[in-house]
């Protein structure tokens, strides 16, 4: 079933594994187009869920619930990448699962991921896999400092992380390995951090949006500015790279490219997700069509517009208790476009929503929402 190319049309089900708020855009960008949605998710009334047709409450490596959900569903995709591509391999004679199993299996391993963008010229960071003690010396010996030391596997917004700085650092680091696969990266003088969204359909027509600057804070992303402050050159080298990964991935769907831009203009891909990204929420008000739209025309063998910039914009995630400010400015402020993730539960640094706000004047944009700076 996987190289079938026909469209999928509404009502067709699309089936979500993950019910978090990425699964939550595209399902309501679904529901929007007449398709109905299934979501797989641990939480009862995750995200998603709480907009689709139907939830299978389960574990992501629940072969029987990922089973049922491929039987109810014309097409599978999924809102992070960590999932468990053996179950995923298993049902991919049950339904239409366009998105290649290789883009897993390069974006869940950062060695690996390291290893495809070298093998296809993108540019990156000196690094080296890291798997017991001596690993690590080499590795320290050799790239030097200073560097970060990421699981290979998992993690997410710092977690799984340890700088490495000097000899104290290498020793506390050394105390954690435990047996699994890490990478040792040497950390970039960086003077942005910015990243980009490319989709690629199954005909092979790949579409960029436009670059964004993004500011973090504690290692989770604070602020999107669209389009990203930087020379145009920039932009032209990030669209080429990102559309040469889309090619040689042979991607279907949507693709998140985190960059560092160097002093001298040169940008390194820091990481890629295979799927939807929090830095191009913009979209949704900014753009002829989202990011979550066009994730679902491609995964449905339909085809591709062009993408352009209707206004400039300004994304900040509302963490914690910031979604109920933005909840109470919501009087004052009637700018905004307002995102409430319906999360049971606050929690402090975590994802609850975002505001963005859209117009011509960038400063004014950023005045906009200087409340949560």
């Amino acid at each position: 079933m996987n190289n079938y190319t026909k469209p999928i049309l509404p009502p067709a089900t699309i089936g979500i594994l993950g019910g978090g708020q990425l699964g939550q855009m595209m399902a309501l960008v679904a529901k929007e187009m007449g398709y109905k949605v299934g979501v797989l998710d641990p939480t009862p009334d995750a995200p998603a869920a709480q907009v689709a047709d139907f939830q299978i409450i389960a574990d992501y490596d629940d072969e029987s619930a990922m089973k049922q959900l491929a039987e109810k569903s014309d097409v599978l995709t999924y809102e992070f990448e960590n999932v468990d591509q053996k179950v995923i391999k298993k049902v991919s004679d049950t339904t239409y699962i366009p998105q290649p199993i290789s883009e897993l299996e390069i974006t869940s391993n950062r060695n690996k991921e390291k290893g495809f963008l070298q093998s296809i010229g993108a540019p990156v960071t000196d690094y080296s896999p890291v798997n017991n003690a001596d690993d690590l010396l080499k590795a320290y010996q050799q790239i030097s400092t200073p560097a970060i030391l990421k699981t290979a596997e998992g993690g997410y917004d710092g977690h799984g992380q340890f700088d490495i700085n000097n000899e104290d650092d290498l020793k506390e680091a050394i105390k954690h390995l435990d047996g699994i696969e890490w990478i040792y990266e040497r950390k970039q003088p960086f003077v942005q951090e910015v990243s980009i969204m490319v989709d690629r359909d199954v005909s092979g027509k790949v579409i960029v949006f436009p670059l964004s600057e993004n500011i973090h804070k504690d290692h989770i992303l604070h602020t999107s500015i669209v389009p990203a402050r930087t020379n145009d050159s920039v932009h032209k080298d990030a669209e080429h790279i990102a559309e040469n990964i889309a090619s040689e991935m042979k991607l279907v769907g949507v693709l998140g490219i985190e960059f560092f831009l160097m002093e001298d203009g040169r940008l390194l891909v820091n990481e890629l997700a295979p799927r939807p990204h929090n830095s191009g929420h913009y979209t949704i008000e900014a753009c002829n069509v989202s990011q979550f739209k066009a994730h679902i025309l491609s995964i449905c063998n339909l085809s591709l517009p062009d993408i352009k910039l209707i206004d400039n914009a300004v994304m900040v995630n509302l963490l914690g208790d910031n979604l109920t400010l933005g909840r109470n400015e919501l009087v004052n402020h009637p700018n905004w476009n307002f995102h409430d993730y319906g999360k049971a539960e606050i929690k402090h640094q975590r994802k609850m929503g975002h505001i963005t706000v859209t117009g011509s004047s960038i400063d004014q944009l950023l005045q906009d929402v200087k409340l949560f700076r």
